[in-house]
């Protein structure tokens, strides 16, 4: 009777269903109830997304989540009971919950997928900051041999997420993000924000979060990879287009010191004939230390800010400039957070008022970090970017240090006060708030020009935002270039498609003879190769410049490798945009673990040191020194790479146009200029012109790839490049289908149309073969030269 009257209490004025002394409540999303002192309740968000929420006590609370933008679709379900166990099921989903030990489990048609582990929910008292709350245990069991991804970028070199321990607490080359995938098909997001423990052993799999009212978390399921991460999209955002511009080529350093300087690259490429798209501009523009991240040009070296910035523009290039999440004493900023409670106090970067290495710290800079999650706050940081920098014409942001920085840590750090409560309780999402709110005050000023961020951090839901994540400052070494992959592909499989490293390496402390070593020049060569198949292609780094001419002249073999590089880049731009648009149309993935497109494929799963970049381009970067040591090259002998090609298609060389048959292991021939790469059968891959920048030429006269043995399928997007009007629908594709029975390529009637949109082009079509249409270079002779007018044809090949 006490427990059912407590039931009553909390749910008055419901109906009740009552089986065996056992009660639920049925909701309009899902059901409530009480099972040994913790309320549970289980909301639908659509068929195949369940919400899960535990509360000790029974009490009643009501949680906003940071991440989850979506509500809860109206969604048929239905509930029945036989002995202990309650059911819910959807169209997609079945979730069993037992009513006298409260573990859920979760299957659908095909079978059992997750299972909560038994008696491993906890809720243990915790004082934050003065604030009574708990620190929540949620344990799960997964399949001996089942294989999980995700859990956002660490660097370790791992694929598969499992056997590990991790201390989920934002770093500088750390960024965690509590969700993870299986290949069984389904997904499971933790939506806490406070410093996190992931653990998985042969027993069990757990989260355990230091601060946290209730548990809550949200169960997926779709089938495969690339349905998990659409599920996760549907709850935390959509993928905002990025400009065109944004897929070129970034130069950038720490750091460029004048304004005449930065301007002088920008021509140095152009006199070159280097495609190059983007300079970046790091710290210090502002001044010395005290006046960090003012968000002005004060330093002298900078005399006619709008002139320099015009000046890059007048070169068709693009300007990216550093900005911080903290604030020195002496801005205007500072003084306005202090203000409104909206700084605290730990210590962050730069902790030494003087330039000087190393750090004064009888000179302490005083600087601070701003509270993002403070709306006031996020508005005054804004008005400040946009009267001193956007106002000019900056094009982009560079964010860095959006962790943030925390340096000397100590515990008590964390009760530091934020809007939302302490900076325990939402540290992990420091990121998701300060990206976001530069995002949506940018795009309430304007819609001509597309929000591109790029940062050092990352929670769930960011990639609505407009960001693209950079790894941090990685240290160059083989091992580190070979990290960044499974890096990049697990932080792609934890829902975020947008990511990039520092190619060469942000410190070059290994290498004592900095560009003088042959070694590293080789290294740097591997990474921007690397880099090229990245969703952006961006160098930069201290120590030593990396812009193409410190590598030498044309005709020398460095210089030549990394120009072939970035040409490739720019050839395959068509390829690359619309793969971007897949990703905010089709919420695809540009960067992709294997597991997404060979799930069956056991041999695959667990590789890490190869990727699909978009749906037809196997990337096998080369992880190892094959050419030099120290200062001494040596060219004489060609190398090879070790890789797998997965089961299931046909392969090609894209160097040689050789096919291969899938399934096997081969060793690819790899000299200096070499990256060995692949395209899968049945693809239909785009080339652009030869450019110096990505919007130099019209795309009136495209190579059109025909790689038979399967059947296959190809979209080409266009739009303006540069502002929000295809989310009105201005836009154009044209769709192309390789028949391979018929030997018959067919080009749809174009849909849709934009202003500037090309009335009447040219496709040139070539079917690779052996020895035909490899690399880079244009063929010598296409199979045919069609002439659209957006009217479907028909090619015979």
């Amino acid at each position: 009777m006490k427990i059912r009257l407590f039931i009553i209490l909390l749910f008055s004025g419901s109906v009740f269903v009552t089986l065996n002394a056992q009660s639920y409540q049925k909701t309009e999303t899902g059901i409530k109830t009480v099972i040994n002192s913790v309320g549970i309740e289980l909301q639908f968000y659509n068929p195949s997304i369940v919400r899960v929420i535990k509360w000790p006590d029974g009490k009643t609370f009501k949680k906003e989540s940071l991440s989850v933008i979506s509500t809860p679709e109206k969604t048929a379900f239905s509930v029945s009971k036989a002995g202990d166990i309650l059911t819910l099921n959807s169209k997609s989903l079945k979730v069993n919950l037992d009513m006298k030990t409260g573990k859920l489990s979760f299957s659908n048609s095909s079978g059992n997928l997750f299972a909560e582990k038994a008696g491993s929910t906890s809720f243990t008292d915790f004082n934050d900051a003065g604030v009574k709350t708990y620190t929540v245990t949620q344990g799960f069991t997964l399949d001996k041999d089942e294989a999980i991804y995700g859990l956002g970028q660490q660097q370790r070199g791992k694929m598969v997420q499992r056997n590990i321990k991790l201390n989920m607490i934002q770093g500088n080359t750390d960024d965690y993000i509590p969700f993870f995938m299986s290949v069984k098909g389904y997904g499971l997001y933790w939506d806490n924000y406070s410093p996190t423990l992931f653990e998985d052993t042969p027993e069990t799999t757990s989260f355990k979060s230091d601060v946290g009212d209730c548990i809550d978390y949200y169960f997926m399921t779709s089938g495969n990879a690339d349905g998990v991460i659409a599920r996760m999209r549907n709850l935390t955002g959509q993928v905002p287009m990025f400009p065109l511009w944004t897929f070129g080529y970034f130069q950038s350093k720490e750091r460029y010191k004048t304004q005449d300087e930065i301007v002088d690259v920008v021509k140095k490429y152009r006199e070159l004939g280097v495609p190059f798209d983007g300079i970046i501009q790091d710290w210090q523009y502002w001044g010395n230390n005290y006046l960090w991240n003012a968000m002005e040009f004060l330093n002298s070296d900078y005399s006619n800010p709008k002139k320099m910035i015009d000046d890059v523009h007048k070169l068709n290039a693009h300007m990216l400039i550093s900005i911080w999440n903290s604030f020195g004493p002496m801005t205007k900023q500072y003084k306005d957070l202090d203000k409104i409670g909206a700084l605290m106090d730990f210590q962050t970067w730069p902790q030494s008022g003087s330039d000087k290495w190393p750090p004064r710290m009888d000179y302490p800079s005083g600087v601070k970090p701003y509270d993002p999650f403070n709306p006031q706050a996020r508005d005054i940081y804004w008005n400040y970017l946009n009267k001193g920098i956007f106002s000019l014409g900056m094009d982009g942001w560079w964010m860095d240090s959006s962790e943030p920085d925390h340096l000397d840590f100590k515990p008590a750090d964390l009760d530091n006060k934020t809007y939302l409560g302490s900076f325990r309780k939402v540290r992990n999402a420091f990121p998701l708030m300060t990206v976001s709110g530069i995002y949506n005050h940018q795009r309430a000023v304007t819609s001509d020009k597309r929000v591109f961020i790029l940062t050092r951090s990352a929670f769930a839901g960011q990639q609505h935002y407009g960001a693209n994540t950079w790894s941090g400052d990685v240290t160059a070494s083989w091992d580190a270039l070979r990290n960044q992959i499974s890096a990049g592909l697990n932080f792609s499989l934890s829902d975020i498609p947008y990511w990039n490293s520092d190619i060469g390496g942000f410190f070059l402390s290994r290498f004592r003879k900095k560009l003088e070593d042959a070694e590293y020049r080789e290294l740097y060569t591997r990474w921007i190769q690397f880099g090229a198949f990245c969703p952006m292609m961006r160098s930069h780094g201290t120590d030593a410049p990396r812009e193409i001419y410190q590598f030498g002249k044309k005709g020398d073999k460095v210089y030549d490798a990394i120009e072939k590089s970035i040409n490739l880049r720019y050839r395959l731009l068509p390829y690359i945009y619309s793969a971007s648009w897949d990703v905010t149309a089709g919420q695809s993935t540009m960067m992709r673990a294997l597991v997404m497109d060979f799930p069956k494929d056991k041999q695959a799963l667990d590789l890490n040191d190869e990727y699909m970049f978009g749906k037809s381009l196997l990337v096998c970067p080369v992880t190892k020194v094959m050419y030099s040591k120290d200062t001494k090259e040596d060219f004489s002998t060609i190398k090879t790479r070790e890789l797998y090609l997965p089961k299931g298609n046909d392969w090609y060389d894209f160097w040689t146009g050789e096919k291969v048959q899938g399934g096997l292991t081969v060793s690819k021939e790899s000299p200096l200029d070499i990256i060995p790469l692949y395209v899968k059968a049945g693809s239909i891959v785009p080339f652009g012109p030869f450019v110096q920048y990505a919007t130099e030429k019209k795309w009136d006269d495209l190579e059109i790839r025909v790689y038979e043995g399967s059947n296959g399928k190809f979209t080409l997007y266009e739009d303006e490049n540069d502002n929000y009007s295809y989310e009105k629908g201005v836009y154009s594709t044209i769709d192309f289908s390789w028949d391979n029975a018929r030997k018959v390529l067919t080009i749809s009637d174009r849909k849709g149309t934009f202003p500037g949109m090309l009335a009447e082009r040219k496709f040139n079509i070539v079917k690779v073969g052996k020895d035909k249409a490899t690399g880079s270079e244009t063929p010598a002779k296409f199979d045919k030269t069609v002439s659209y007018t957006g009217k479907a044809i028909s090619i015979n090949l």
